[in-house]
């Protein structure tokens, strides 16, 4: 049950940015004029956490999980422990995925705190001129609160039907599904229903999510603006689209461990966190299962202690009342169970009652790991036999879903730097032999729906890993995503290679061979 559930999880995910690619994504940013104010910080020991249990954790989280970007403890209130993994820096915004959902939950509590909805009204009743003329008889029944719970009555979810829709009319494709069972009464993960739960924010506000929330909650918190991408009929993508620090979503968490107040000033009322956070559903029978503990509003209850938003991939802001204790945690990963339970079985061993006396020595220990993470970077020689001989030159591809028509690359300089030329246009990516070096590209623009017409962050590193092959890795630092090129050179023909860490499908892609171009 566990493993299908997470499945049917990432792949309600994957519908909704496969998508958005299809549709350029309008995106509300507003420009970022000085930085947020920050949380304050503090050390392990003096909020009752032990150092050297950190440092276990950090270990284990390196050991056991693909590729962890960030992580962030909150106890007490104050941040005892942070880090990213380079390329990935705490300026970066990072995709989230479904961690969005909790964030248009918190919108329809607003909402319904200001008395524009309330959990009971029907979803046709705010889209009268959109609903079809008969609509399903369990459609008239579907109330916000099955929106919220994930119990809409499908027998399976429609968002991959639905936002595949050719006019773009998201609203209206949903409405005209059929809904089999009688809304309420059982669990279905259904990402187009968060979808509506923002479209009918916007219908009763006038504003998008992005806009509502920015006064009741960005502002307030001081989260940085965030990137939000939006459907092709101009709502944000509320089940998956927005794109935060590492740290608004650790304030995110302390919001509502805080039970909606924040700086001593009540924002949301205490009845909207706890209905949001307490069991709404039951999503699955296995006690093993890290999804199986059940659902509220939009947020996940833990098989252990507290709840979390939770997002595609490895994007993480755990709850624990418990312990006092917000855990931010950002990711690479396919094996999202093995992050959860790394925190069950290393960070809660390493939480006391009351203060530690002072550990120079564990602490330094941990801030000197917390200092020098770094994803691995390719490794490689500088240069082979063949450098010189195809340095610069331009090769020629056949078409291919890939994408790419044409590359080159440049051993001048100390850095190599490759050049590819695809329907975007020409783009070229500066590579560290054995080292990450970070920059901007067009390169990839739709490897995530946040972005598209925008430039995102990449970082390149690679190396010869023979005497023919010259390889690099592209990780894309805004993103759960690197890209790993491999180009096999013989004669006038170039082998590329391409393998991704993640991707909706095959993660190897069809060998692509290019000859080169006539001068």
């Amino acid at each position: 049950m566990s493993w299908q559930l997470s499945l049917q999880h990432l792949l309600s995910s994957a519908a909704s940015l496969l998508a958005a690619a299809l549709v350029p994504a309008v995106l509300s940013h507003v420009a970022e004029a000085e930085a947020a104010p920050k949380l304050p910080r503090s050390t392990p020991e003096a909020e009752g956490v032990d150092s050297g249990g950190l440092l276990r954790f950090v270990e284990a989280l390196e050991k056991n999980v693909d590729a962890v970007h960030s992580v962030m403890l909150v106890r007490h209130g104050k941040v005892v422990a942070e880090g990213w993994w380079a390329p990935y820096e705490a300026g970066d915004h990072h995709v989230m995925y479904s961690v969005s959902k909790s964030f248009t939950s918190t919108a329809v509590g607003f909402a319904s705190q200001e008395g524009l909805l309330s959990v009971n009204d029907t979803v046709l009743s705010f889209f009268p001129d959109q609903a079809p003329a008969k609509p399903a008889e369990r459609m008239k029944e579907m109330r916000i609160r099955d929106l919220l719970r994930m119990s809409t009555g499908h027998d399976k979810d429609p968002s991959p039907e639905v936002k595949a829709s050719k006019d773009g009319q998201w609203i209206k494709a949903f409405l005209a599904t059929d809904v089999a069972d009688k809304p309420g009464t059982h669990f279905l993960y259904n990402s187009i229903g968060t979808y509506m739960l923002g479209a009918i924010v916007q219908k009763v506000s006038g504003k998008t999510l992005e806009e509502y929330l920015r006064p009741r909650l960005f502002e307030p918190l001081g989260l940085e603006p965030p990137l939000w991408g939006k459907s092709p009929e101009g709502v944000n993508l509320g089940d998956g689209g927005i794109s935060l620090h590492s740290e608004d979503i650790a304030k995110f968490g302390l919001f509502y461990l805080q039970r909606g107040a924040w700086n001593n000033q009540r924002l949301l009322n205490e009845q909207w966190v706890e209905a949001a956070t307490s069991l709404q559903t039951a999503s699955g029978g296995n006690p093993d299962s890290n999804w199986d503990a059940g659902y509220g509003y939009q947020f996940w209850r833990n098989k252990v202690t507290g709840y979390r938003a939770d997002g595609a991939f490895g994007q993480f802001s755990f709850v624990l009342p418990k312990y006092d204790v917000v855990l931010a945690i950002t990711s690479g990963t396919g094996d999202m169970a093995a992050v959860m339970d790394t925190v069950w079985q290393q960070l809660l061993p390493a939480l006391r009652e009351r203060a530690l006396p002072e550990n120079p020595k564990g602490h330094d220990l941990l801030a000197t790991k917390l200092a020098s993470l770094e994803l691995e970077a390719q490794a490689g020689n500088p240069g082979s036999s063949r450098s010189a001989s195809v340095s610069g030159k331009l090769y020629r591809f056949p078409d291919s879903e890939l994408g790419i028509r044409a590359a080159s690359i440049s051993f001048a300089g100390s850095n190599p730097v490759i050049h590819f030329e695809d329907a975007d246009g020409q783009h070229d990516i500066t590579c560290g032999v054995g080292r990450w070096v970070r920059g901007r590209t067009h390169y990839q623009q739709r490897i995530s729906n946040q972005f598209d017409e925008r430039e995102q962050g990449v970082a390149g590193s690679c190396g010869w890993t023979d005497e023919t092959t010259f390889t690099a890795k592209l990780c894309f630092h805004q993103t759960p995503y690197t890209i790993t090129h491999r180009f096999t050179f013989d004669a006038d023909k170039v082998a590329l290679d391409t393998e991704h860490n993640l991707r909706w499908g095959e993660t190897k892609r069809p060998r692509l061979v290019g000859k080169l171009a006539a001068r």
